[in-house]
């Protein structure tokens, strides 16, 4: 009986190290898992704030939320190729679109997508060129009458405080003027 608890305890004492390094490997890999489905919900929290930005606040021209997706200081690049600083220019150039097509909408994102602090989403925006569209210097183009309905992707880069300091747009510009009688 002596020799056979001697026995077991020299395998208990011998499968130590063995026992740690499962373990430790075992908690590495907790511990992996854990930051990993913390950066998932990040990313779902950030995609989830971007249909707001654009089924309500953007479509619903609620410019005193933009803040809760967007930072202050808020760099926003263009299709047509400009850039543009600060969460007010942002505003100026967004409420542009309602200016000439007052019922602009994004009701969809089909496609939606994150990787640590960024995140794209591809969307459908349209509306009808329905009133006069300012081109600077007191000149209007008249209204067409005709809708467009175009895909556009949007990437964002998202801070710790859950807001993006930058965003990236496209579409396609030439397809958008073909589509409200601008171009033929």
């Amino acid at each position: 009986m002596k020799r056979l608890s001697i026995s077991a305890l020299a395998l208990v004492a011998l499968s130590a190290p063995a026992f740690a390094d499962e373990n430790a490997a075992a908690a590495a890999a907790l511990a992996e898992l854990a930051k990993l489905q913390a950066e998932q919900a990040r990313i779902e929290q950030n995609l989830e704030t971007f249909d707001t930005l654009d089924f309500e606040v953007f479509t619903n021209q609620e410019w005193d939320r933009l803040h809760e997706s967007h930072a202050d200081d808020i760099v926003v690049h263009w299709p047509d190729g400009r850039t543009v600083v600060g969460l007010d220019q942002h505003i100026e150039d967004l409420s542009a679109f309602f200016v000439f097509a007052p019922d602009t909408r994004i009701e969809t994102h089909p496609i939606r997508i994150g990787q640590g602090e960024w995140t794209g989403v591809v969307g459908v925006i349209e509306g009808t060129f329905s009133e006069p569209m300012p081109i600077g210097d007191g000149q209007v183009i008249e209204p067409t009458g005709q809708s467009y309905k175009l895909t556009m992707a949007t990437v964002g880069h998202w801070t710790e405080d859950g807001v993006m300091d930058e965003e990236y747009l496209f579409w396609d510009n030439n397809a958008f003027y073909r589509q409200i009688g601008l171009i033929e």
